[in-house]
């Protein structure tokens, strides 16, 4: 056995000879962020170790490596870091950023009348209450006025809880939050991967349930309410997210035919959370094995199947997925875009807290103009910046078609552009700030990311014969897409130019949609007979779709 000293938190882990520091790190609980879940492929794991012996560490090869300065200084890959002797480990403190996410709450809607499938009768001696008319509990007493209930988005990488009144449908109170899951597997694939066992779904289950309960207290106590007066929750999530935060295997949607182990349209019982006793979740039906129930909330609170024309709902993050509306018939169709949106497998890439870089512009002059969040020192790039760059370098022909840089004295580019260019391990980068860097593996990111949305979106067009031009209106929803411009989504060509001016977002349109179907029990009959007739467009099944994708790499 050996032992792990954990500096920066004051925490010691034993563990077996030839174990990793990040096995070493989940056994005491300890935070490193491995978002690839120990493949060797995001180089987001990186610690230091003290005092750095040969003989204590052996370090596998993964495919993301540190440089030579980073090596000499003593920095490891958690994830491949295999342990000999006793060290000391360093780690990088990413709770303060974590607490500063930027995560949108807000997102379309529209008007309905209240009809909450919780309701209750006070019969004078003490309170009935029933859910879809059916009685689930008795409280002593009157509590008629105390009826709450939750609307939680369940996001791959955030989560939004809403407590909402369920007698006049007021939101009263809203919280924001990392997915404790994103911490151990970024993706859908990778976390299925990692909670295909026991072991892993427990961790899993386990982290998303105890950041949900923290959640509900923090609502709970800024609206001055008893949790066990909140007696209905929906979850709006992708499908694996549904599954994982259900305590579900998931293995199944890791392999064909990939049928989920849940279809939703359904209650079950919120024991798990710290609410009323007889509490229930309402689980929105699943469109698909990757076209979960946050588009089907996304479809209800937009309501696309009452759009004339064409219409196309596009939620982009670690998952694309599409759906497009044809004078209200819709087809639905999902695409794995990975984690670069995420600002994961992006060397100075993180998420959207405190100091990320979050808006780049060049003007016409060659003068840069930039933002980040909290208007901190710039210290790495969110995804929001990440296509903000791409798309205006891509537009000032520092980065070619082929997704290279355009050597400086090869290009055309301002002088202003040239002196940021830098060699960095013997390739060009573009310093995007003081030691802040993109580079071409970066670029590579998002040339597979945008390519995987944009032939996504021209599989499906293609399915319906329907041509860009034909698309009257197109809605972006999601907390990611809600920060992006236009202009860069059209510059790097993630949307096809034929939709410069009909783009809106929609904002968080999973927790809004969850709020209808908590508030007005008729959408849930509706919404469960309208997914039935969603045509589902398996892209791996398209002739040609190989092809499409390869042509799209193109910027």
């Amino acid at each position: 056995m050996v032992k792990v000293n954990f500096i920066s938190e004051g925490i010691t882990s034993i563990i077996n000879k030839g174990e990793t520091i990040l096995e070493a790190a989940r056994k005491a609980g300890v935070i490193i962020e491995s978002p690839c879940n120990g493949m060797g492929i995001c180089g987001k794991c990186k610690v230091k170790v003290i005092g750095l012996d040969k003989a204590s560490i052996v370090t596998r090869k993964g495919r993301h490596h540190l440089s030579l300065e980073e090596t000499q200084a003593g920095y490891v890959l958690a994830c491949q870091a295999q342990v000999y002797e006793d060290i000391k480990v360093v780690t990088k403190n990413t709770a303060f950023q974590n607490k500063t996410l930027k995560i949108l709450s807000d997102g379309k809607s529209f008007s309905y009348d209240i009809k909450s499938n919780i309701t209750k009768r006070f019969d004078g001696e003490g309170t009935k209450v029933f859910a879809g008319g059916y009685l689930i509990g008795e409280e002593i007493g009157d509590t008629t006025s105390q009826l709450y209930g939750l609307s939680i988005d369940i996001g791959t990488t955030t989560l939004v809880t809403a407590l909402i009144d369920l007698l006049n449908g007021n939101e009263i109170a809203s919280v924001s939050a990392l997915n404790p899951q994103s911490l151990q597997a970024q993706d859908v694939l990778t976390r299925i991967k990692f909670a295909s066992n026991p072991k892993g779904l427990k961790i899993m289950y386990d982290g998303i349930t105890d950041e949900l309960n923290r959640m509900i207290e923090t609502v709970s106590k800024e609206a001055k309410i008893n949790p066990h007066h909140i007696y209905e929750a929906v979850y709006s999530g992708n499908t694996t997210m549904i599954h994982l935060a259900c305590n579900v295997d998931p293995e199944a949607l890791g392999k064909y035919p990939y049928t989920p182990q849940i279809f939703g349209g359904n209650d079950i019982p919120a024991d798990m959370l710290n609410i009323s006793p007889f509490a229930l979740i309402y689980l929105p039906p699943i469109i698909s094995s990757y076209v979960g129930p946050d588009i089907t909330s996304g479809i209800l609170s937009s309501q696309l199947y009452k759009e004339k024309g064409i219409t196309l709902f596009l939620d982009i993050g670690t998952n694309g997925e599409i759906v497009i509306a044809n004078q209200g018939k819709l087809s639905a169709t999902s695409t794995a875009a990975g984690p670069a949106f995420e600002g994961m497998n992006i060397a100075y890439g993180m998420r959207a807290a405190k100091g990320a870089l979050e808006y780049f512009k060049i003007e016409d002059d060659g003068e840069i103009k930039t933002r980040t969040i909290g208007d901190a020192r710039t210290i790495g790039i969110c995804g929001s910046g990440l296509l903000d760059i791409v798309g205006e370098l891509v537009k000032a022909q520092v980065i070619g078609a082929n997704g290279k840089f355009i050597p400086p004295e090869a290009g055309k580019y301002s002088e202003n552009l040239k002196r940021q260019m830098a060699i960095r391990n013997g390739k060009f980068c573009f310093e995007v700030a003081p030691d802040v860097y993109l580079t071409p593996k970066d670029i590579r990111q998002v040339q597979l990311a945008k390519g995987a949305i944009r032939a996504g979106i021209e599989m499906l067009l293609l399915s319906l014969n329907v041509k860009a031009g034909e698309v009257s209106l197109v809605e972006i929803a999601g907390s990611f897409g809600f920060h992006l411009r236009e202009e860069s989504l059209l510059n790097i060509g993630l949307l096809p130019k034929e939709f410069k001016g009909k783009i809106s977002f929609v904002g968080n349109t999973s927790k809004t949609g969850g709020e209808a179907f908590l508030l007005n029990t008729d959408f849930r009959d509706f919404m469960k007979d309208l997914v039935k007739k969603i045509d589902v467009v398996d892209l791996a099944d398209q002739k040609n779709f190989d092809r499409v994708f390869i042509k799209e790499l193109s910027f």
